[in-house]
């Protein structure tokens, strides 16, 4: 049946307008952003398909182009409309952690945090740079690959910090394993961190771990 056959309170772009946007279920959303299906599936039938094959919003989003297009009814111009809304929604975040206190956002600072670093398939170590007010001055993705003591490197984000003239900063990184539980690795490279940024003033306010759907603060957990 195709979604304009449905009872109109159920259609997932009616139900946002009555009822707003949290009241839709992941695939009612992303049907909406599909507008259209393929040959003997809805838009909500073929959006769930896409959350079935790549697990969840998360997986979707980390999809790559070529296999992303080999999705009967997906294609480049899909790809680059999905690509697009997330950029944007990564912008808005970036700006009202640029606006605010970025310990008084914590939401936002998590949010922020998902759409760089979840689904990513390599570990990402991330550094939020901020000034004295703890507004974002910038936003660094500084080391890539197996992350630990010996490959990331303190002075080069030293050099960083001093070069944003931050008074602080935010580490961040993810786990492709979806666990995010901190290894040992982690805490020691945090220590390093800290006391190499400590030297030239610069407070590390938290370091978070970042999986699909959830984030660790080292803050919040009493490791800092």
């Amino acid at each position: 049946m195709s979604i304009i056959d449905w009872p109109q309170g159920e259609r997932p772009r009616e139900k946002l307008l009555a009822r707003g946007a949290a009241a839709l279920s992941d695939a009612e959303l992303l049907a909406i952003f599909l507008r259209t299906g393929v040959k003997g599936k809805s838009a909500v039938d073929l959006a769930r398909e896409l959350l079935t094959k790549y697990g969840n919003l998360t997986g979707l989003f980390a999809a790559g182009r070529d296999d992303f297009c080999k999705v009967a009814g997906m294609g480049p111009a899909k790809f680059a409309q999905l690509q697009a809304v997330l950029e944007m929604s990564r912008r808005a975040l970036q700006e009202e952690l640029q606006r605010g206190d970025a310990l008084g956002s914590p939401r936002v600072v998590r949010d922020y945090l998902q759409l760089l670093l979840a689904g990513r398939q390599q570990e990402v170590f991330l550094v939020l740079f901020l000034d004295t007010q703890h507004r974002v001055i910038a936003s660094e993705e500084l080391f890539h690959g197996t992350l630990s003591q010996t490959s990331v490197y303190p002075r080069e984000v030293v050099k960083r910090a001093l070069s944003h003239n931050a008074a602080a900063v935010i580490l961040a990184h993810n786990h492709p394993s979806g666990v995010t539980e901190p290894s040992g690795a982690d805490q020691l490279l945090t220590r390093a961190l800290k006391q190499a940024l400590a030297l030239v003033d610069v407070t590390v306010l938290d370091h978070f771990v970042v999986a699909a759907g959830q984030t660790l603060s080292f803050a919040e957990r009493g490791l800092l």
